[in-house]
């Protein structure tokens, strides 16, 4: 399948540069996977879409502030370092620039208390550092470190928290799960009174958000690992959900990969508490174990995350539906509007 059938046309104008003042005043555009109907409207009103007995999952990883910019030790020309995964015993997986300048045995100095030495090379940039410190490392890199924005926001964020959901807990990604933005505590207080149960499974995002589609098909991609966690209270919620044939909704795709590989994993058998690593990877011709619906921002054209969407709705109904959002000016990527697919 080729990756260009998931191209289509977006004005640069549409690439929402910063968050709304409030963040539950973005709009919705509504899809019936079933029908391919669209609705518009704005995004409280999915306190009206969710239905009494629904299970809301949402993903709890917490954004740190996950880019470096310091020297080359020995030239003094600058570096900047994007931390995706922590390894363990101060080893991370990053990217750095310049890639081509950064070979194993650089060392970078990001200032008197912490540097890191390359010690190996990956793909586009990717490379293993292992940071030299004095001091506690979470507290100098609150200090160091800047909140790791997709590279289309040129913007400036002064609030570190706008790149956070409100219900962020566990810190390890170095991107924030989009869709949940949208949502406040009070609006989650409305749709709990609904009758909707929240539940919380945690995936750090990490490489895969930031490469680009780099194979000429589909099936070609390979997608990055990432990790995963489902806890104890949230396998039971599922479970119930599952046995009472009550609707699954995902906040966001990285809450619906996770809640895929969890899926996947288990079967037809109860769903445990358990963590690990995912490279699912879901497009078209892809049946869904868990999810039923999913609440998610509008994706990059020919990414993985238009893929996904598209396996939900259709190919079709997803692109006949973004050429709307198009023409009536959605806002686009981590700080536009959203979608609900149900």
């Amino acid at each position: 399948m080729k990756v260009d059938l998931y191209d289509f046309d977006l004005p640069e104008s549409l690439i929402a540069q910063t968050p709304l003042k409030e963040r539950s005043a973005s709009r919705l555009l509504m899809l019936d996977k079933s029908t391919g109907k669209t609705e518009h409207g704005v995004f409280t009103d999915i306190v009206d879409r969710l239905q009494p007995g629904d299970t809301l999952v949402l993903n709890d990883t917490r954004v740190i502030p996950a880019r470096l910019f310091g020297v080359k030790e020995d030239t003094g020309a600058k570096a900047e370092v994007l931390l995706l995964q922590n390894l363990g015993e101060d080893r991370w997986e990053a990217l750095v620039k310049p890639g081509k300048k950064l070979k194993t045995g650089s060392v970078i100095v990001f200032g008197d208390e912490l540097s890191a030495v390359v010690e190996e090379e990956g793909e586009m940039g990717g490379r293993t550092i292992r940071f030299r410190y004095s001091g506690i490392f979470q507290e100098i890199l609150d200090r160091l470190g800047t909140m790791p924005l997709p590279p289309y926001i040129k913007e400036k964020l002064d609030d570190r928290e706008r790149y956070q959901t409100v219900y962020a807990r566990h810190e390890g990604s170095a991107a924030a799960p989009t869709a949940g933005l949208h949502f406040t505590e009070e609006l989650l207080k409305q749709i709990e009174a609904k009758g909707v149960t929240l539940a919380y499974i945690t995936l750090h995002v990490g490489l895969g958000t930031f490469r680009p589609m780099s194979a000429e098909t589909v099936e070609e991609h390979v997608m990055h690992a990432e990790y995963y966690s489902l806890s104890p209270e949230t396998a039971e919620v599922l479970n119930q959900a599952r046995a009472e044939g009550r609707r699954i909704v995902a906040v966001g795709t990285t809450s619906c990969r996770t809640l895929e590989t969890v899926g996947t994993r288990f079967g037809k058998n109860p769903l445990e508490a358990c963590s690990g690593w995912t490279d699912i990877f879901i497009y078209p011709g892809y049946e869904f174990k868990l999810v039923d619906a999913l609440i998610t921002n509008f994706h990059l054209p020919k990414s993985t995350l238009v893929m996904l969407v598209s396996a939900l709705a259709g190919r079709e109904s997803v692109l006949s539906a973004y050429r709307e959002a198009v023409e009536m000016k959605y806002r686009f990527f981590s700080f536009g509007d959203a979608m609900f697919i149900y």
